[in-house]
């Protein structure tokens, strides 16, 4: 069947037109507009950034619809992967919407270590981790890399063996469990580009429909390389309260008990991520790039509205469940986030729902702030 995306009209399989893209046909997700809206909204505002950068590789192109876009905004494309049928409905959806591109069938790894062969931007968007594919990306990607991981149980703890096998990270299954998927996959991209004298620097992170996105500006610099591994650390997180801290480091140091509630239950997390996830300014130029041509506009525009005010502290709370362990009923969000500010905290609200926020405060100054 036919689905127009964007500018472009592509043909992808019928049995996978509902639900979740799943079927024996080549893979199309329909859920997944808004990372690829995302997607070519911030690959335009990139190369404001940097005008260099023209070549663009889907690694996992399936129908295509992802690179067809790209190529329709103007990025000398190049789509791959391993499925005969797929390589030629990629190939149908180019030449349907009067695109050049090059379609090959090729698995990414093999691609990528072509002798003479670089992609200013390499995007991995596989079923399930990108760690198989993330050596071969950053160590032949110019310019950017943009991932996709569709495995969030593992990456944040639910799946707690699988998370560490294919990470090499403790997660933890906490009420911030989106965020620690997050910053676990920031952690082991950031050391798997320094592997390579690569710094990675998140300019765009988003967790959406159950899967992780982020968009990584690379600096070919060891000097940045070790920057990157400078934003590593632990969070040890208290299983007896909300009470969570932060250090950086690649040894875990958990204190003995916690410091808010006395217990013995705080367990490390990491190394995760705890720099930025995003630019603010860079959110924002992607932002200008949303048109209303795209189906999911006025949702990206809301969650980049979002993501711009986030604070880069690593963990968020849940007003709510602060509320009922306190056993009082919940304020408003913004009234709430006005008692922070007015005893000094910097406090945002956060894309991991409708009732969290970020905050540079410790869990006792936010309960001093709401509940003088």
């Amino acid at each position: 069947m036919l689905v127009e995306e964007g500018r472009v009209t592509v043909e992808v399989p019928g049995e996978s037109g509902g639900g979740e893209g799943a079927g024996d046909g080549v893979f199309f997700n329909p859920t997944q507009e808004l990372n690829r809206d995302l997607t070519v909204a911030a690959l335009s505002a990139y190369r404001e950034r940097e005008p260099r950068a023209e070549t663009y590789l889907d690694a996992m192109a399936a129908s295509g619809v992802r690179g067809v876009r790209a190529a329709e905004h103007g990025w000398t494309a190049t789509l791959a992967d391993l499925d005969p049928d797929a390589v030629a409905l990629a190939r149908e959806n180019l030449s349907r919407n009067d695109l050049d591109g090059e379609v090959v069938e090729r698995n990414v790894n093999s691609l990528l270590h072509d002798d003479g062969r670089f992609f200013d931007v390499v995007d991995l968007d596989p079923f399930g981790t990108p760690i198989p594919f993330a050596d071969a990306a950053f160590a032949n990607a110019r310019n950017l890399v943009c991932v996709t991981a569709t495995d969030t149980a593992p990456l944040c703890g639910a799946h707690f063996e699988s998370g560490v096998r294919k990470y090499s990270a403790v997660p933890r299954n906490t009420e911030y469990h989106a965020e620690m998927g997050l910053r676990v996959l920031l952690s082991a991209l950031a050391r798997t580009a320094a592997r390579y004298d690569v710094g990675v620097t998140p300019i765009l992170s988003h967790v959406s429909d159950h899967y992780v996105r982020t968009y990584l500006d690379l600096s070919h610099r060891a000097t940045d390389a070790n920057n990157a591994i400078d934003e590593l650390g632990y969070v040890y997180h208290c299983q007896e309260c909300l009470h969570r801290e932060h250090e950086r480091g690649l040894i875990a140091d958990p204190p003995e008990s916690c410091a808010h509630c006395g217990g013995s239950q705080v367990l490390p997390a990491g190394p995760l991520w705890l720099g930025p996830a995003h630019d603010a300014d860079f959110v924002a130029e992607v932002r200008e790039h949303v048109t209303d041509y795209m189906g999911a506009a006025k949702r990206a525009r809301k969650l980049l509205d979002t993501i711009e005010g986030e604070l880069h502290e690593p963990t968020h709370y849940d007003q709510h469940r602060l509320y009922k362990r306190w056993s009082e009923p919940a304020v408003g969000m913004d009234e709430f986030l006005d008692s922070l500010r007015d005893a000094g905290l910097a406090a945002s609200r956060t894309q991991f729902g409708g009732t969290t926020f970020k905050t540079d405060g410790s869990l006792a100054d936010v309960e001093a702030a709401v509940r003088e």
